[in-house]
């Protein structure tokens, strides 16, 4: 059983920094993409940043410039360093993993997302 946990969120101050992890445990054989998407109230949701294997990223126009994504591959964790935050920010965050397995065959994952609130 696969499963992701994530951690990190909580209430901070505009200007202030953040840093999401998002753990995969469980019978993992490989990942391939991770990501972070978000969600606030009455909003759709949407892409933040993601990064592949290999450690090529894209951003969210929004964040770009303020927030880095990274992986540690030996761990199956996927990180988002989020700092400058502004009150637009606040949303749930969830983590995306797209995992393969010994076939070859590609699964994709959510985490239980975390809040993140930003007070002005």
């Amino acid at each position: 059983q696969v499963q992701l946990v994530e951690s990190g969120g909580g209430l901070v101050q505009a200007g202030g920094s953040l840093r999401l992890a998002c753990a995969a445990s469980g019978s993992i054989f490989s990942i391939n993409e991770m990501g972070w998407y978000r969600q606030a109230p009455g909003k759709q949701r949407e892409s933040v940043a993601d990064i592949t294997r290999g450690g090529s990223t894209n951003y969210s126009v929004s964040v770009l410039g303020r927030f880095t994504i990274s992986r540690d591959n030996a761990k199956n964790t996927v990180y988002l360093q989020m700092n400058s935050l502004k009150p637009e920010d606040t949303a749930v965050y969830y983590c995306k993993v797209d995992m393969r397995n010994p076939f070859g065959h590609v699964y994709e994952y959510w985490g239980q997302g975390t809040q993140v609130t930003v007070s002005s």
